[in-house]
C-alpha cells in the first residue's frame, strides 16, 4: 500500500524587526571546527555550527522534532524508495536556485566511499532526479529512520561543487583537503563572510534565507577559545556573549555574576565512554590482554564512578550503566545500572586472565567536558589495580587520525546518537564490524556476528516496538561483551550575557542560533 505523508510546507513563525544597527552576537566555543566543510568529518560539533550556513531536507524544532527544511512532502513509493518534494524558490548564498540536482550531487557526495559521513546514512543505496523539485532515494527494505538521517546531509549547490572543482569529498581524518574546506555555499539562515582557523570565523545574516528568521542576529562570531579560565572571564568581561562550554568548576562563579550572565543547564545526550583495541597486538607489539572479557570486566570495575562524578564533573554528570541516555530510543532502563568499583574483584580477574601489570597507551583528547582530569583520574584508578596506562592526552586534530587509523589501545568516546536521535546511531556506526557504511567509527576493531546481525534487524523493522526490542537486544549484547564502559552523560552547561532575551537550551548540545533573540 502505498504510504504517503505531506510534511507542512514551512513552521509559523514570528517575523521579528531587525535593528536599525547591526546585531553581533559573539561566540566563546572551546574549540574551533576543523573545515567548512560539513563533511569532513562526522563531527556533531562542527555539524551544529555549519547547520547555521547548511541545511538538509529535514531539521530539528525548538522540541528536538523533525520538522521540513529543505523538502516539503514524502512519499514511500515501496519498500525501499522514498520520493521527496522540495521547497520552491530556495537559493544558495551564491544566488544559485535550489534543485533535486543540488539534492543528488550531495547524497552522491557524502556515501562516497572516501566520505566520513557516509556512516550518518547508512542504509542509502542510490538516487535519482525526478524533475527540478522531486527526487527518489533508495534505501535497504523498511528502513525506517531516513529522516533523521537527511537532517545532517547538508547539501550543496552542484554547480558550486563542479567549477570548483569539489564534487570529492574530503576527511580531516586523513588529512585530505578541498575548495569546500576554506569556502561556504550553503541556503542557511548564514553565510560565512570571513574564516581565520583557530581564531574567528565570522558568520552574516543571509537575507535570501527561505524561512523567516526568529532571530534578530546580524553577524555571529565564532571564536575558538581552549583555556576554560579564559573562556569565563571573556564572557564576564563582555568580550563574548555566549558559551555553549561553561566550565563546571566554574559555574559557581558564574551563578555569582547573575546580574551580567545566565545559565542554561542540563544533562547532555552525549555518553561519554571507554573503547578498547581488539585488535591482537597492542601499539607497543605486545599481545592484547583486553581480548579476554575478564580483562575489559577488570577495567571496568576499578573505576569509581561516584568520584570522578562528584570530583571531576563537580557533581553535574550522570552516572550511565548503558551506553545512550534515557531519551535516546532504544534505551533500555535495565541495562541502565552503573557498574560499581571493586578494586579487590578487578585485580582477581586479571590475576586470572593472566594480565597483571600489563602496559597499554590510553588516547585522550580535548573535547569532552573535563576530559584531561577525567582520564588522569581513570588512568590513576587502572594504576592501583597493578596496570600500567601511558597517558597519551593531545588535541582532537592530533588524536583523530590515530583513531580512525585504529592506532590506539585504549580511547575516550562521546556519543550523542546524532543525527538520528536513535540507539541505531551507536550501534551502527561505533559497534558494528567495520564495513560499507558501518563501523566508521569503530575504532578498536571490535566484530561480533551475533551483534551485527541484531543491529542490521533493527535497521529494517518498521515496527517501532519490534525495531526499539532489538535496539535494546544490540545494547544488551555489547554490555555484556563489555565492548565500552559507560562512565556517564556529561553535563551540559552553557551561559550567556544578560543582555541575551531569548537563548533555547537543547539537550544535544547544538545550538540553534537562528532561535536567538538578542
Amino acid at each position: 500500500m502505498q504510504i504517503s505523508k505531506v510534511l507542512m510546507a514551512g513552521a509559523a513563525l514570528l517575523t521579528l524587526a531587525m535593528p536599525a544597527s547591526a546585531t553581533t552576537l559573539k561566540w566563546g566555543a572551546s574549540r574551533d571546527i576543523s573545515s567548512l566543510d560539513p563533511y569532513s568529518y562526522g563531527d556533531s560539533f562542527a555539524l551544529g555550527v555549519l547547520n547555521h550556513a547548511y541545511e538538509g531536507l529535514m531539521r530539528y524544532d525548538r522540541n528536538l522534532k523533525l520538522e521540513p527544511a529543505l523538502a516539503v512532502s514524502y512519499e514511500i513509493i515501496s519498500p525501499t524508495t522514498w520520493r521527496f518534494k522540495l521547497r520552491e524558490g530556495v537559493t544558495f548564498h551564491n544566488g544559485a536556485e535550489f534543485t533535486a540536482d543540488d539534492v543528488q550531487a550531495s547524497l552522491l557526495r557524502a556515501t562516497n566511499p572516501k566520505s566520513p559521513l557516509r556512516g550518518n546514512i547508512p542504509a542509502y543505496k542510490g538516487s535519482r532526479v525526478i524533475d527540478a523539485h522531486t527526487i527518489e532515494i533508495d534505501v535497504s527494505a523498511n528502513y525506517p529512520l531516513l529522516l533523521n538521517d537527511l537532517t545532517t546531509i547538508y547539501i550543496f549547490d552542484a554547480g558550486w561543487l563542479k567549477d570548483n572543482n569539489a564534487e570529492a569529498p574530503t576527511d580531516v581524518g586523513s588529512g585530505t583537503e578541498g575548495y569546500a574546506t576554506y569556502n561556504e555555499n550553503g541556503t542557511g539562515p548564514f553565510k560565512v563572510e570571513s574564516r581565520q582557523p583557530d581564531a574567528k570565523t565570522v558568520f552574516v545574516k543571509y537575507d535570501g534565507w527561505w524561512d523567516k528568521p526568529q532571530h534578530n542576529i546580524d553577524r555571529i562570531e565564532l571564536t575558538p577559545i581552549a583555556s576554560s579560565a579564559t573562556r569565563v572571564a571573556a564572557l564576564l568581561s563582555g568580550d563574548i556573549d555566549f558559551t555553549d562550554q561553561a566550565p563546571v568548576q566554574d559555574l559557581p562563579r558564574l551563578e555569582a555574576a547573575a546580574g551580567q550572565v545566565k545559565l542554561l543547564e542540563g544533562t547532555d545526550l552525549r555518553t561519554v565512554m571507554i573503547g578498547f583495541s581488539q585488535r591482537d597486538q597492542l601499539l607497543s607489539g605486545a599481545p592484547n590482554p583486553m581480548k579476554d572479557l575478564r580483562v575489559r570486566q577488570a577495567m571496568q570495575l576499578a573505576i569509581d564512578l561516584d568520584l570522578i562524578q562528584k570530583r571531576v564533573m563537580r557533581g553535574k554528570s550522570r552516572n550511565a550503566g548503558a551506553l545512550v541516555a534515557p531519551q535516546i530510543p532504544g534505551y533500555d532502563a535495565a541495562l541502565d545500572q552503573p557498574v560499581k568499583a571493586d578494586p579487590e574483584k578487578a585485580k582477581a580477574l586479571l590475576k586470572e586472565a593472566g594480565a597483571e601489570g600489563f602496559e597499554f597507551e590510553f588516547n585522550c583528547a580535548d573535547t569532552l567536558v573535563n576530559e584531561e582530569q577525567m582520564c588522569q583520574a581513570v588512568a590513576s584508578m587502572w594504576s592501583r589495580v597493578g596496570l600500567k596506562p601511558k597517558l597519551d592526552q593531545g588535541p582532537r586534530a592530533v588524536q583523530t587520525p590515530k583513531r580512525s587509523a585504529g592506532k590506539v589501545d585504549v580511547y575516550t568516546l562521546g556519543w550523542a546518537t546524532l543525527p538520528m536521535l536513535d540507539a541505531y546511531s551507536l550501534t551502527s556506526q561505533v559497534l558494528h564490524t567495520k564495513e560499507g557504511s558501518f563501523g566508521i567509527f569503530n575504532w578498536g576493531g571490535w566484530s561480533d556476528k551475533e551483534f551485527d546481525k541484531v543491529t542490521e534487524a533493527s535497521a529494517v523493522e518498521l515496527d517501532t516496538t519490534k525495531r526499539l526490542a532489538l535496539e535494546a537486544q544490540s545494547l544488551k549484547i555489547a554490555k555484556e561483551h563489555a565492548l565500552m564502559i559507560p562512565l556517564h552523560q556529561q553535563p551540559l552547561a552553557w551561559a550567556t550575557s544578560a543582555k541575551i532575551a531569548d537563548f533555547p537550551l537543547f539537550s544535544d548540545n547544538l545550538p540553534r542560533l537562528w532561535l536567538v533573540k538578542m
